[in-house]
């Protein structure tokens, strides 16, 4: 699945496309103006990535990295009927999408894939716990916390855990030289099963695409 991160999609669009996609966006804006394995703490068994850690540590206190206003909005418009489902509210629909694309980005991710994880993950509730402990819209496991000495952020602050998220993933694809499928199986602790790995290419293949 390589590819996807080399994909033609991902180059700009023609531009007669971009202006529709802007014409569509203004549309929007007209109609709505009036109105995330294994436990909490790492087991014994569990062999912390160092690397990782930093990264992580890197991320967090990064600060936000500028975006370009047209892609984003462009973008946004293509995805938010898809989000319908999960988030009622326009304005809060719009909120999220613009936080998924910027983080992302950030860590230099097709927004789309994010998405897809996340459906899978937590179906978009920031609130989301699994019964294991991982939280939030990326079901990041809270020992990492800690580990990068951040013990009082909230994984269910949606920036949070879409920094948290994102950099985990990334750090997977690197580690996988690329290999999307097994990035994946390592986000979900799978590592060597690909269950998990087609439930979000099907997801990405049904409504991110």
């Amino acid at each position: 699945m390589h590819y996807l991160f080399n994909d033609k999609r991902s180059t700009p669009r023609p531009r007669q496309r971009r202006v529709n996609y802007c014409r569509a966006f203004l549309m929007i804006l007209c109609i709505w103006a009036p109105i995330s394995q294994i436990s909490a703490q790492p087991s014994d068994s569990t062999k912390v990535d160092h690397e990782l850690r930093q990264l992580l540590k890197q991320t967090i206190e990064a600060s936000d990295s500028f975006e370009d206003r047209f892609d984003a909005e462009v973008w946004l418009v293509s995805k938010q009927e898809s989000l319908k489902k999960y988030i009622k509210d326009p304005q809060e629909r719009m909120d999220v999408l613009r936080r998924i694309h910027k983080a992302a980005r950030r860590a230099d991710l097709q927004p789309e894939i994010v998405l897809a994880l996340i459906e899978v993950e937590s179906h978009f509730d920031r609130y989301a716990v699994s019964r294991v402990g991982a939280q939030g819209m990326m079901q990041v496991m809270p020992f990492w916390k800690n580990e990068i000495g951040h013990p009082n952020d909230n994984l269910t602050e949606i920036d949070t855990n879409l920094k948290y998220g994102c950099t985990i993933l990334k750090h997977y694809i690197n580690k996988a030289d690329g290999r999307l499928m097994d990035a994946l199986a390592r986000y979900n602790g799978s590592y060597g099963q690909y269950w998990y790995p087609r439930r979000v290419m099907d997801a990405w293949e049904k409504h991110w695409r």
